[in-house]
């Protein structure tokens, strides 16, 4: 961790630690364990799966894939402690004892068996709550109020609002992603197949699928339009049209979230991939403090109706293409979500700090978030519009769409444009692009 990012990472601790103590004190406990999770395996093997630690484990500790450790945390004063996971092993590689500056921070506290936590736990007076999955031990599951709903909602409200470690964070891996995504757009240009494109965006960013914040979508030409399609077949299709790619990266165990759109040829396909970058990017700038994201989702297929009516696509007006429910055919997703340590970050449908619940309006069910936007907030932009005949079928006696039009567009899958961007106090700061500029 270099100087500039350790500073940040200081003040990141006094937040976390002052937003988990208030928590604690409302909630009336006197100590928080956080448990990192355990390894698990394959059914009837003794394969591993990718381990991933518990997202509020990862928000405290750059350790995003530690197994068998624990954050504990009490309403005193005294630093919060770190037990760490360092098996007797020699099949594996152990993890080392955290000797980076953020490590000064702990009370550090080593086991050599994930059982081993009890000696570490078991002066915990008062009311004790866990957080975890179900892997943690027993003596950590037993030791309190496992997962209590009121702490978790505290929590997770706050965590909308993101620390400078944590956006700095955001932005390195918005760095790293952009390297991917340009190694991956060079590979299409190149004629490789989804599965080679996929690998280059993996060596340009020196991660795996171990390591990736979620399965990288890269799509050729009709997969465009399957919006979570991850098959990435071997072979390249005798025309590459049109390449999608969503895929994003990880630093300190915060993720980035990036999506674009690639044409082939200078065609009508890449001038509607230009009108709807310049869409998402109008959406980027409204998101502003104060802003209702379910209203900016609906102004999305406001702009989008009128673009659909200017492309010729529907022959009705643009408020009739909304009316209507055309957009939502051609833009079935929501527009956006927070982003952290998860890719899709907690609290989105929450509607206060008790926990109550803002559910996305009926007719937008996918709606990820709707909240009010904070300073403070990450959360991603990403519109789209697709050809996707499951969705369109219904209106096939429509009059008011140009199928002609549509079936011209079918052969290119859709489009899809996301960026990662940063509320601040007086505008937006937009990660992504700011890397794709940088590079």
């Amino acid at each position: 961790m270099d100087q500039a990012l350790a500073t940040l990472y200081s003040d990141h601790i006094d937040t976390m630690l002052q937003r988990h103590r208030m928590a604690l004190q409302e909630q009336g406990f006197d100590w928080l364990i956080i448990h990192s999770g355990l390894l698990r395996y394959e059914f009837l093997d003794d394969r591993p799966v990718a381990h991933v630690a518990n997202p509020h484990f990862r928000t405290w500790v750059p350790l995003p894939d530690h197994a068998g450790g624990a954050v504990i945390v009490g309403v005193t004063d005294s630093a919060p402690r770190l037990v760490f996971l360092q098996p007797r092993d020699y099949w594996h590689e152990v993890p080392a004892t955290p000797a980076e500056a953020w490590a000064r921070h702990f009370d550090l506290r080593a086991i050599a068996a994930s059982d081993d936590i009890v000696s570490h736990i078991a002066d915990l007076e008062g009311r004790v709550a866990v957080i975890s999955d179900t892997t943690a031990p027993a003596s950590v599951l037993d030791a309190g109020e496992h997962n209590p709903q009121g702490l978790i909602a505290h929590l997770h409200w706050q965590r909308a609002v993101k620390t400078g470690y944590e956006i700095e964070c955001m932005r390195r891996a918005n760095a790293i992603a952009v390297r991917g995504h340009r190694a991956a757009e060079q590979a299409f240009r190149d004629g490789a197949s989804e599965f080679d494109i996929h690998i280059a965006y993996c060596k340009a960013c020196g991660q795996d699928t171990n390591t990736l914040p979620y399965d990288n979508i890269v799509a050729l030409n009709e997969h465009g339009a399957i919006l979570h399609y991850t098959a990435r077949e071997n072979h390249a299709p005798a025309e590459s049209r049109a390449f999608l790619i969503d895929a994003g990266a990880s630093y300190n165990g915060y993720a980035a979230d990036i999506t674009r759109t690639y044409s082939r040829a200078d065609d009508d396909f890449a001038a509607l991939i230009a009108l709807m970058d310049e869409l998402q990017l109008q959406i980027c700038a409204d998101a502003t403090a104060g802003t209702d994201y379910v209203s900016l989702h609906r102004q999305t297929h406001d702009r989008l109706g009128l673009l659909l009516e200017d492309q010729g696509l529907v022959k009705c007006s643009a408020e009739a293409a909304v009316a209507q429910g055309y957009t939502r055919a051609f833009f079935p997703h929501g527009l956006g979500h927070y982003i952290g340590t998860q890719v899709h970050d907690v609290g989105g449908h929450q509607a206060n700090i008790g926990g109550d619940e803002q559910p996305p309006p009926p007719d937008h069910p996918f709606l990820r978030l709707t909240r009010e936007l904070e300073a403070g907030a990450v959360c991603t932009i990403e519109p789209g519009l697709y050809i996707i005949d499951m969705l369109l079928e219904p209106y096939a006696r429509h009059a008011d769409l140009d199928w002609a039009a549509i079936d011209r567009l079918r052969p290119y899958g859709g489009i899809r444009i996301e960026d990662d961007i940063h509320v601040t106090s007086n505008g937006v700061e937009n990660l992504t692009r700011d890397q794709f500029a940088a590079y």
